[in-house]
């Protein structure tokens, strides 16, 4: 049964002078995360900050993605907490999690490999964040440990949505059709929301429409879109014959390989012979038999057919007796990140002008990472 869509809440307008950004969190596949404070209401929160789109189908990237956050209402999920447009800019903002990522996780901890039950508490935590996403018909794509967040709580969040799709009708997803009410709440939302980001495009006149894969309406049951971060692609992916949910698992399974062997299962010397052992080889599942081992083998199975499901992953023996309807609310997470007090002394970075930079940057280099993108600021 596919999950109802709540009636559409607009998010608030937030001024970019109403934020002092005090550093830069990330770089993702489009924008840049700023740490930012709301200086009337006192709240901290992450800044996802774009270039104001020179395409349509750019803006229709951007479009996609504010929409995914809107229709998101989970714990391990983000919200849209309000929205940024200038000029300049695009930002989306969204609760700040001041645990960083599973990397970060990774580096507080005196051994580089995850403790069995540590890999267990996150495990269940992204197979529970996932299947809200697939029951929403929505298919992530980029899962990594970068995008795998710790909140104030302990507990994970998922982000990043610029690279996701909407699949309702795929092998793993809901079969359930949207019913005409549905598809009316999903027309009357976007009516609602286009006027607001009207003024992202650059053409006078422009009216933007939702790109193919709309979260909110239905589209072709598989993607043959090549997207992804190289060492987690699926290799359905990587052939472009289409694919579909099954590729999160794929994704998850790299992840819970990486976390008990502290490295990734396909990494080559180059993007060529990483894709080349993510085709054609197996991955090195050493160590004495165990439920994880056997449920990363099921996971990172090459043909999509046969690859574990979602309500094989629950059953299996890695999770016995998991109380899924529960889990969020009773389990103790491993890792509850410090609280860090805001240094009221922050002058504040020019957003408008780092996003610039860093675009321009990018556009010739084609990747800039989190160091370059801070060394920009000297």
């Amino acid at each position: 049964m596919a999950e109802r869509l709540n009636p559409p809440t607009l998010p608030a307008t937030i001024e970019l002078s109403d934020l002092t950004a005090a550093s830069i969190l990330g770089r993702g596949g489009n924008g840049i995360v700023f740490l930012v404070r709301h200086l009337t209401s006192g709240e901290t929160l992450a800044l996802k900050s774009i270039s104001k789109p020179s395409s349509d189908a750019d803006f229709r990237r951007i479009w996609f993605e504010r929409d995914v956050l809107l229709e998101l209402q989970h714990p391990l999920l983000p919200s849209l907490r309000g929205i940024v447009s200038t000029d300049k800019i695009v930002g989306f903002a969204i609760d700040y999690c001041p645990g960083g990522d599973l990397n970060t996780v990774r580096s507080c901890q005196t051994e580089k490999m995850f403790s069995l039950e540590t890999i267990h508490f996150y495990a269940v935590e992204m197979v529970i964040a996932l299947t809200h996403l697939h029951n929403l018909g929505i298919i992530y794509r980029d899962l990594k440990p970068e995008n795998v967040m710790i909140q104030e709580n302990g507990h994970i969040m998922l982000i990043d949505f610029d690279l996701s799709t909407k699949l309702p009708t795929s092998r793993s997803s809901p079969k359930t059709p949207f019913t005409r009410s549905e598809t009316l709440l999903a027309e009357s939302k976007r009516k609602k929301l286009r006027s607001l980001f009207r003024c992202c495009s650059r053409h006078a006149g422009v009216t933007p429409d939702l790109p193919t894969g709309d979260p909110l309406l239905p589209s072709p049951a598989k993607s043959k879109s090549f997207v992804g971060t190289e060492e987690y692609v699926a290799p359905e992916i990587i052939i472009g014959k289409g694919h579909d949910f099954a590729v999160d698992w794929w994704g998850l399974g790299v992840i819970l390989y990486e976390m008990l062997y502290a490295r990734t299962p396909f990494r080559g010397q180059n993007r060529r012979e990483t894709f080349r052992r993510i085709l054609h080889e197996s991955p090195d599942l050493v160590g004495k038999p165990m439920p994880l081992r056997d449920l990363i083998r099921r996971m990172l199975v090459k043909d999509p057919s046969k690859r574990i499901t979602s309500e094989e992953i629950k059953r299996h023996e890695f999770f016995r007796g998991v109380d899924w309807d529960l889990v969020v609310d009773i389990a103790r997470p491993p890792y509850i990140p410090m609280r860090k007090d805001w240094d009221e002394g922050i002058e504040g970075l020019e957003v408008e002008k780092i996003v610039e930079k860093v675009f321009e940057k990018a556009l010739a280099a084609k990747e800039t990472s989190v160091t370059e993108v801070r060394n920009l600021l000297h």
